[in-house]
Order: structure tokens, then C-alpha cells, then sequence
């Protein structure tokens, strides 16, 4: 199996990277070929703009869709979009990572997606949910939280995680085709003691063993 993994936080010492070097530790001991790429050491450039192509359907008026379009049919997306998208198609199961900020995602991580979730390429033509350009993927999140599980709940301040990553489980995963697996969170891991966060590593671990019984979130057919 080839694994993506799109890593989303600029400190190198956080929790979030400690949870992608044992994902990369996990899946290469099972065997699995693992490329992360990491978008804040990359230097990754979040804006969606003509910058994403080498040249232009309409130099009047950009319209994001159609120069997706023509870029795909061409080969015209800028060199650092399209090694993107050639991980993105080559692998088989796509891991998010990263940590809910502002009940979100880093905005690094949300220009990754506008640049590279590219029409044509990972939607367009009528294909969507089961019937998506990416079917046959897999994707899922794992991600951190701030605060302890209790206010990640109907009850709590917030809501359940599942219903905060909506947009993107439903909005980007589900539409492009993927198969969308539960979430794995790490609720306030800086609250935690050091033998706590090893023992989360370790779940994190043992989740990625037994992928293949992962719960699968329903999509609209």
C-alpha cells in the first residue's frame, strides 16, 4: 500500500509531528511505502491563484475551475502543484495531519487542498461521492485537539469531532470518491503527562495495525 501523508504543523518537537513519525515508523514495518509531505518545511505556498498554472486559458478573468481544467488536459499545473497531485494519485491511502485550530484546520493544510484538489483532476464531469474521480482511496484524518475529550461532545462546548470535521470528511473526502474512515484524535496532549502521550503514540499505533477494521463514515451514494 502507498500512504500520503500531509503534514500540517510548523514546530518539528509538537505532539502532531511525533504522531507522523509513528505513522511513518507503523505503516513501513507493516510493509506499506510512506511519503509525508511536510507543508511547513516545504515552504509550501497556501494561495490558490494563477501561480497554480503555467499558462492561462483567460488572461482577462481568472476562472479557477476552467484553468484547472485546461491544466489537467495539458500537463500546465505549476511544478510545485503537480508533485502534489502525483503523490495524491499514486496513493492509495491519504492521512491528514493535523491540529483543530479555530474548530478548522491550519490554513496551510486548507491551501494545500484548494491547490491541489484541482478540477478535472480530483472532481469534475458529473463524478462525485460514489462515483468520484478518487474512488478507491482512502482517506482519513488524525489530528489533535486543545482541550480534554468532554468538551469535544454534544454536551461539551464544542460538538462531537466528526461533526467538526464534517467539511472536510463530506466536503473533500466523500465528494472527490474516497472511502472515509473514522477520524483518530488525540484530545489535549499537551495537558497530558509524558507516559499519557506515549500510551496515545502507542493507540495511534495500534489503530494503524487494523486499518482494515477502521469504521467507515457513511457518504451519499
Amino acid at each position: 500500500m502507498k500512504v500520503l501523508i500531509v503534514h500540517a504543523h510548523p514546530e518539528p518537537t509538537s505532539y502532531n509531528a511525533a504522531m507522523t513519525r509513528q505513522a511513518v515508523q507503523t505503516l513501513q514495518s507493516l510493509g506499506h511505502k510512506v511519503v509525508v509531505s511536510d507543508l511547513y518545511r516545504m515552504g509550501f505556498d497556501p494561495v490558490s491563484d494563477r501561480r497554480n498554472f503555467l499558462g492561462q486559458v483567460d488572461p482577462a478573468r481568472l476562472k479557477m475551475q476552467a484553468e484547472e481544467l485546461h491544466a489537467t488536459a495539458t500537463a500546465g499545473f505549476a511544478a510545485d502543484v503537480q508533485e502534489q497531485i502525483d503523490r495524491l494519485l499514486e496513493c492509495d491511502l491519504l492521512i491528514l495531519q493535523f491540529p483543530i485550530w479555530w474548530l478548522g484546520m491550519p490554513a496551510i493544510l486548507k491551501g494545500w487542498i484548494d491547490r491541489v484538489f484541482a478540477c478535472g483532476m480530483a472532481y469534475g464531469g458529473g463524478r462525485y461521492f460514489s462515483t468520484g474521480t478518487l474512488s478507491g482511496k482512502r482517506a482519513m484524518c488524525a489530528l489533535t485537539l486543545g482541550g480534554p475529550r468532554e468538551v469535544y461532545s454534544a454536551d461539551g462546548l464544542y460538538d462531537e469531532v466528526e461533526q467538526i470535521l464534517f467539511p472536510i470528511h463530506r466536503g473533500i473526502f466523500g465528494f472527490t470518491g474516497c472511502t472515509v474512515l473514522e477520524p483518530f484524535a488525540v484530545y489535549g496532549p499537551n495537558r497530558m503527562d509524558e507516559e499519557a502521550r506515549r500510551a496515545e503514540l502507542a493507540r495511534y499505533a495500534h489503530h494503524l495495525e487494523h486499518l482494515d477494521a477502521a469504521r467507515i463514515l457513511p457518504m451519499p451514494q
